[in-house]
């Protein structure tokens, strides 16, 4: 049992932590303070290959596992980009698991290139305004017509589709009622973000100001049959590929922004000189601080454990929905720490953990609540009555 990154692993994070020091503390407060996603640094993981990291070699990728991909999005995190810049890339390293598991073999070559070239953004569009995450009583219908189905429905909090010229969408072709099981009748499809059809309109949120979120109104939407991936009605099951690769990006990058904000803190505690001494010499800042530190490092294991049981093949569910909570709560409170370390000074702008704070909430609340990753532990590990 080795708790060391492997040299191709920590080669990983050299190159992406070499890469991310052309976008410093200035650029990331510039798009905070803007907007406008950051085409300039999604363009330089492109070059460097970087956004094929978990695509097979025969479409343009790496072909590495979500180890690796984890360490890379907390690197990233770690950074300074935070959130904005891991959600720049977010959809590329997970969101086309599915085609590349059930894809075919000319789906793979038309679609997954251009993703890892750059050339083509994709979004991920499963979320509706009145199921949430009830997946399996979405409302978005998918009716077959000859060699096409026509969509019609609402999907809301769908990232980056401002700038998207693909969508991952999940529908139901067969009606709730006439299926044996809710998993049943859902398609995925992944097809052109044609704007004819699908009204975009950005949701004004707290943080991550970079990284658009939506709500898409989907009329009369035509998609090709060759669009639909693997079997017509299984496509919750293929999602379900890309649920527990999510879960550990997310957990990376809240580690990562976590780390950020304590090494800030830690800073600011051995500068910041009060009563003619720095406060980080009292155990009161200390303790706290020690504690963030305590809570990352487990978290982050559990998020390597939950990578390599993932790429092994292994039952990843227990671990990726722990290591999801644990690396939000580790995160969120390195951050609201980081902010009360600094005093007053947290809340200006210039010191940028108010920043931090802010979008640390996105990996705490996505992409499912803390409270839904606790009933998955209590149900599916501890054997307790499902609760909802």
């Amino acid at each position: 049992m080795d708790f060391e990154l492997s040299p191709d692993q920590e080669n990983v994070r050299s190159a992406v932590a070499s890469l991310c020091t052309n976008f410093d503390d200035a650029y990331w407060r510039a798009r905070d303070n803007s907007g406008g996603f950051p085409e300039d640094f999604y363009q330089a993981f492109a070059q460097g290959g970087w956004l094929g990291i978990c695509i097979p070699p025969a479409y343009g990728g790496s072909g590495l596992g979500v180890c690796e991909a984890a360490v890379m999005m907390r690197t990233v995190a770690q950074s300074g980009a935070g959130m904005s810049g891991a959600s720049a890339l977010h959809m590329n390293i997970f969101g086309l698991n599915p085609v590349v598991a059930h894809g075919s073999d000319t789906q793979k070559l038309r679609m997954l290139p251009p993703i890892v070239s750059g050339q083509e953004k994709a979004c991920f569009a499963v979320t509706e305004p009145d199921t949430g995450l009830n997946t399996t009583r979405l409302k978005t219908r998918a009716v077959r017509h000859k060699d096409r189905f026509i969509v019609n429905g609402q999907k809301v909090w769908i990232s980056t589709a401002q700038v998207a010229s693909k969508i991952l969408l999940l529908a139901r072709t067969t009606p709730l009622s006439d299926v044996q099981k809710p998993t049943d009748g859902l398609s995925l499809f992944y097809t052109d973000l044609d704007r004819r059809h699908i009204a975009i309109r950005e949701i004004d949120k707290m943080g991550r100001k970079a990284i658009d979120s939506n709500e898409l109104f989907i009329e009369n939407l035509e998609i090709p049959e060759d669009d639909l991936i693997g079997v017509e009605g299984r496509g919750f099951k293929y999602i379900l590929d890309g649920m527990n690769p999510e879960r550990v990006l997310i957990a990376a990058e809240a580690i990562g922004l976590g780390q950020l904000a304590l090494s800030r803190a830690a800073r600011y505690a051995k500068e910041r000189i009060v009563f003619d001494r720095a406060i980080g010499q009292n155990q009161s800042i200390q303790h706290p601080l020690a504690k963030n530190w305590l809570a990352l490092e487990a978290a982050w294991l559990m998020t390597l454990k939950a990578a390599d049981q993932y790429d092994r093949g292994l039952e990843s569910g227990a671990s990726a929905n722990a290591a999801k909570y644990l690396a939000g709560e580790a995160g969120f409170d390195a951050c609201q720490q980081a902010v009360m370390t600094h005093g007053g000074f947290g809340y200006a702008k210039d010191f940028h953990v108010e920043r931090y704070l802010r979008e640390v909430m996105i990996a705490r609340i996505a992409p499912i609540s803390p409270q839904l990753a606790l009933c998955y532990i209590a149900e599916r590990v501890l054997g307790l009555p499902k609760s909802y």
